[in-house]
């Protein structure tokens, strides 16, 4: 990774959530198509433990992504201009 990139919040919960949904799918669809009951169960607590997390992540996104489009709206609006 190029040393001068740097990642703020906002992306790296974008990230984690998009992972992490992903992984919700993938133990989903690994609990409904293994023969062996024992191990899609374990997929099964996987994907709802998963989808706690995903959830939590993309709260936290919108926090920040609402925190960003916020401050990006104040910051053309006239009353916030420096009159000197």
């Amino acid at each position: 990774m190029d040393q001068n990139f740097t990642m703020n919040s906002r992306d790296c919960l974008q990230r984690a959530w998009i992972n992490s949904m992903e992984m919700v799918r993938d133990f989903e669809m690994f609990s409904k198509k293994l023969d062996d009951k024992n191990v899609a169960q374990v997929f099964k607590k996987y994907a709802e433990e998963q989808g706690k997390q995903a959830n939590e992540l993309r709260e936290l996104y919108n926090k920040y992504d609402n925190q960003n489009r916020s401050s990006e709206h104040h910051a053309g609006h006239p009353s916030h201009i420096n009159h000197q």
